[in-house]
């Protein structure tokens, strides 16, 4: 079987239009990208912020077997981040804003077990152990371990 030059096989795939060829000039880009942001609400980027940095701190923990070194700097960082965010999109969450705690409570338990220690001046990595004689050091919570952003 034999094919003209430049004619695809069958089955080929198409490469879409060419330089020129059906392409959005930069007045159609615009208007795309407005009618977007008139679209888009806060509430979404906020949600969408919260689950990205629960899914690449996952990532970065190693939780979702991926053959990368763990950066628990990062989980870290995302740990408190979402903590961050979570007051403002747990109301927007309903009942979904269980799986999102029980994921932070994965990263929080993941970073804690790590044996990474938070860096000076981080969220609560300054904190001091209660004296002997606080009220607080005879209750098992006193032994409670770091967790970031709380």
């Amino acid at each position: 079987m034999s094919t003209d030059p430049g004619t695809r096989p069958p089955g080929a795939a198409d490469p879409g239009p060419g330089p020129g060829e059906g392409a959005l000039d930069e007045e159609q880009l615009r208007a795309a990208y407005e009618a977007e942001l008139a679209r888009i609400r806060v509430d979404d980027i906020l949600i969408q912020t919260v689950v990205s940095l629960l899914n690449l701190a996952a990532r970065k923990a190693g939780l979702t077997g991926g053959d990368e070194e763990p950066d628990f700097e990062q989980v870290r960082q995302a740990i408190d981040g979402t903590t961050a965010l979570l007051p403002l999109v747990e109301p927007m969450l309903g009942a979904d804003a269980k799986q999102v705690r029980d994921a932070l409570s994965q990263l929080q338990l993941a970073y804690a077990r790590s044996g990474a220690t938070p860096p000076p001046g981080a969220p609560g990595g300054n904190e001091q152990p209660p004296a002997k004689d606080d009220q607080r050091s005879s209750s098992p919570s006193s032994s409670r371990l770091w967790v970031p952003g709380q």
